[in-house]
């Protein structure tokens, strides 16, 4: 017979119930259950290395020294659980359609986001009779623009520099915490972009570069919110929890978080996507979280 556990209401007794399809959910929170297996091969490890570092003697592994988290829910037990896990799993696995975004590969990047950027400046177009014709994009939550004011951004077009910064920002805590980002098609279809926690693998959608500085910057912020979920959870490969952060939405965000790609998305789920849309585009957000819940390592992550 299965055994089942809830991600989420784990100090709660188990309320089993099926959704319309078949899949295993909570009766408290409508969260998918996760089977537990009859042997735990992580619980063993780790009640080795508490009890007498046995473990790490048989089998050779030396765990690096890490700093324990500032938060009182992290304690030493979580942040040697953290890095177990990350022991097991290894590192990073891209898929073959992924195309890591290494260090190396900043300037291809950033060479993307500088010819998009160019795209956002408006343009005058002269027309028989002498007359001027305007044309400039404009995002759907964005107002329309008066003659004027097309003149003035003509003048003094954006420079992007806030959001340059960000994703430089982000790019680097997110490689220092073993995070890979990488450019691929979502899982999710119709998603700009994911965090796959078990994976440690980061994705954006490959057309989002093209989308410019701003966009990009806010997708990979909103995805940096949810690795600091899974970080607050115990460790990088957790499954994400709350953050405690503002659910106010604006109505950009709820139109979003109402497509089909979120139509059956339980309670938990949509707590955690209201988070991170509330907040994507506090774009100095993504790394304070990350700093403050998910631990640097002591050498950069393997890139595939």
């Amino acid at each position: 017979m299965s055994s089942y556990r809830c991600p989420y209401c784990r100090p709660r007794p188990l309320r089993l119930a099926r959704r319309a399809d078949g899949v295993a959910i909570c009766g408290w929170c409508g969260d998918p259950l996760e089977r537990v297996p009859l042997v735990r091969p992580w619980a063993a490890v780790a009640l080795l290395l508490v009890t007498g570092g046995l473990a790490a003697a048989t089998f050779g592994v030396v765990l690096p020294r890490q700093q324990p988290l500032p938060d009182a829910n992290q304690g030493p037990l979580a942040a040697l659980a953290g890095q177990v896990t990350d022991l097991i799993t290894g590192p990073p696995r891209p898929r073959p359609e992924d195309a890591p975004l290494t260090a190396e590969r900043d300037a291809s990047l950033y060479g993307q986001l500088d010819a998009a950027d160019q795209r956002w400046r408006p343009r005058a177009e002269a027309l028989p009779g002498g007359r001027i014709r305007y044309s400039y994009r404009r995002r759907r939550s964005d107002p329309p623009l008066s003659i004027e004011q097309i003149k003035l951004l003509m003048r003094y077009p954006p420079r992007f520099e806030q959001e340059r910064a960000a994703i430089g920002g982000l790019m680097a805590a997110l490689r220092s915490r073993g995070v890979l980002v990488v450019l691929g098609p979502p899982r999710k279809p119709g998603a700009a972009g994911e965090w796959e926690p078990r994976a440690g693998l980061l994705r954006i959608r490959p057309d989002v570069p093209g989308q410019g500085s701003r966009q990009f910057a806010q997708v990979l912020n909103h995805e940096a919110i949810h690795v600091a979920q899974s970080c607050r959870n115990g460790h990088l490969r957790a499954r994400p929890m709350p953050l405690g952060l503002s659910r106010q939405v604006d109505a950009e965000a709820q139109r979003h978080l109402q497509e089909p790609i979120y139509a059956r998305a339980s309670p938990r789920e949509r707590v955690l996507e209201e988070e991170a849309y509330a907040n994507q585009a506090r774009l100095e957000l993504g790394i304070q979280l990350l700093e403050a819940n998910c631990r640097a390592r002591t050498a950069p992550a393997p890139q595939a």
